[in-house]
């Protein structure tokens, strides 16, 4: 009656209980470790210092594995250099999941990839054809799902919602799927699109019956303040045509 994998919802309780079944083995929530990196991050709450900034990702990362299922393990900061980065992949051990936020591009500072090489880590792939999030890294920490989200906070978030989301059904016994996607009517024209598929920060409102989405005039990907007033991402795959004021575009509603 219920297939692997489902979610148990309040009818599908109700099918159990039907069925006199008093209890069901079920997935346990995966646990996901994360850590931010960067000499220049202070956890919120403290004052940063000169050519410092709160380190804000936490926060939304942790309320996103929520929502999906997880249990969030925050571990904080890790500096930017060895030994501070063993340190947290060492206290990761316990979790499901491992997740950096931040470190996996290719400054100087970007330790991430060279020091968890060292420590089991195993890529699969790094930096994707898409924008926000480029340098997303994904592999195996010895085993375990290991996903390295870029450090700017949009770009991070994103990702997450895309990618983090889909290892978190997985762990759970779920088919994978990339989120739903609505059609909606640009409010704005659009110019053609490059090489990288693009997730346009925009509003979404109810027009005659129909979604209508207008892009937000900054899609700077620090700029966490964007986000958090959009409705929706627009998906414009590579290489898309300019399209005109009117024209369907897919979009990916944000949640609240």
């Amino acid at each position: 009656m219920l297939k692997k994998g489902a979610l148990l919802g309040p009818a599908a309780l109700s099918l159990a209980a039907a069925a006199n079944h008093t209890a069901l083995d079920v997935y346990r929530r995966p646990r996901v470790a994360f850590f931010a990196t960067g000499d220049e991050l202070v956890p919120p709450g403290e004052e940063p210092g000169p050519s410092q900034i709160v380190a804000s990702t936490g926060a939304g990362l942790a309320a996103l594995i929520c929502r999906h299922g997880g249990v969030p393990l925050d571990l904080g900061i890790a500096r930017d250099n060895r030994e501070s980065l063993l340190e947290k992949a060492e206290a990761a051990k316990e979790a499901d999941m491992v997740v950096t936020l931040g470190g996996a591009s290719v400054g100087e500072h970007d330790l991430v990839q060279d020091v968890l090489g060292g420590a089991g880590l195993d890529v699969a792939f790094w930096r994707i054809a898409m924008r926000p999030g480029k340098p997303l890294m994904f592999g195996a920490l010895e085993g375990k799902p290991f996903l390295g989200l870029p450090g700017n906070p949009v770009s991070a978030l994103v990702c997450a919602e895309l990618f983090l989301a889909a290892a978190l059904m997985r762990l759970q016994g779920r088919q994978a799927a990339h989120p739903r996607l609505l059609p909606a009517r640009l409010a704005v024209p659009l110019k053609a699109n490059d090489t990288r598929q693009d997730y346009i920060r925009a509003a979404l409102e109810e027009e005659d019956g129909e979604w209508r989405a207008k892009p937000l005039s900054v899609q700077d990907s620090s700029m966490l303040s964007g986000l958090a007033r959009a409705g929706c991402l627009i998906v414009r795959p590579p290489h898309a045509a300019a399209a005109e004021t009117g024209a369907l575009v897919n979009v990916l509603p944000l949640e609240g």
